[in-house]
């Protein structure tokens, strides 16, 4: 009822042109925009591991040998950002992903970012496992290296909003021996919370996606039991599609008795909307610095 009510489930019957049109986030800006934001990427992030020396290529997960960078360490446990970089599964590594690191690490908080295997080399099943994987690492053993294990957050765009989604979903604590409250807060930007139009788009290209992972791996259909506070944030200039689902999965979010704030980022495009957060005087790192110094309790706990 919550899906019909957000009309997330009814976007896979329009027409292919549409979807394509609606998700094609690429062709939403100018080609010196998107090229413009992919140099300051990479550009802030080398900056941050300058100034906020931390912990580089931790292996967090064994099996796929994926690492993550953790930075803004303190003399005592810090509160930490997990972010998850976008890059449509297929794209993008965390050495693009760490701009907002000297920001956060101004106020006491902690940046991790992270690498996971990217498509057409694993499923999406697998990325949103190690993704999985790289929090219950922080959980396990974050305090060795200056984390506080019981103040996780997370964060992440586009496709790595997608994946922040996979991490407040319920029904995959126990697999990693986990409490389901593991996630204190979040702020996904521009993500994507219903996988049916994108199994229809031009996605299939280097992502199939069946029924099946529809259903296993969209947000929107697998909302957890307690949820934390969250920041459904998206950028004034998205492509509708990217603009929906994230009005319907805060709307979602609030229908299933957990708090929600809706923000829209007047000025910005799907792009460089999450480089706000390399700025103290933005209104999504004001957003933020709020989330993670409100230290609630996930509501249904």
């Amino acid at each position: 009822m919550l899906n019909n009510e957000a009309g997330l489930d009814t976007e896979a019957a329009l027409p292919r042109a549409e979807i394509d049109r609606d998700y094609n986030a690429r062709a939403s800006v100018p080609l010196e925009t998107f090229e413009a934001a992919m140099r300051d990427y990479r550009a802030g992030s080398d900056a941050a591991r300058v100034a906020c020396p931390g912990h580089l290529d931790v292996v967090y997960d064994r099996q796929s040998g994926q690492t993550l960078d953790i930075y803004g360490l303190g003399d005592t446990p810090r509160p930490v950002f997990l972010f998850i970089h976008g890059g449509y599964w297929r794209a993008l590594s965390k050495r693009d992903s760490a701009f907002m690191a000297s920001t956060l690490a101004a106020h006491g908080i902690a940046t991790a970012v992270v690498d996971y295997r990217l498509a057409p080399e694993v499923d999406l099943q697998e990325i949103v496992r190690e993704v999985r994987a790289a929090a219950a690492f922080l959980w396990r053993e974050g305090g060795d290296y200056g984390l506080d294990p019981e103040r996780i957050y997370v964060g992440g765009s586009s496709a790595g909003g997608h994946l922040t989604g996979a991490l407040l979903s319920g029904g995959w604590h126990r697999a990693f021996d986990v409490p389901e409250t593991l996630i204190k807060g979040a702020m996904p930007i521009s993500g994507l919370f219903h996988l049916g139009p994108i199994a229809h788009s031009f996605v299939r290209e280097w992502l199939p996606l069946e029924d099946g992972d529809v259903a296993s791996l969209s947000p929107a259909l697998n909302l957890p039991a307690c949820g934390c506070p969250i920041i459904t944030a998206y950028a004034e200039g998205e492509p509708a599609g990217f603009e929906r689902q994230s009005i319907g999965y805060h709307r979602l979010w609030q229908g299933a008795g957990f708090p929600s704030t809706l923000l829209k980022v007047a000025g910005r495009n799907h792009f460089d909307v999450v480089l706000d957060l390399a700025r103290e005087d933005t209104e999504l790192t004001r957003a933020l610095l709020a989330l993670i110094g409100t230290r609630q309790t996930p509501a249904g706990a």
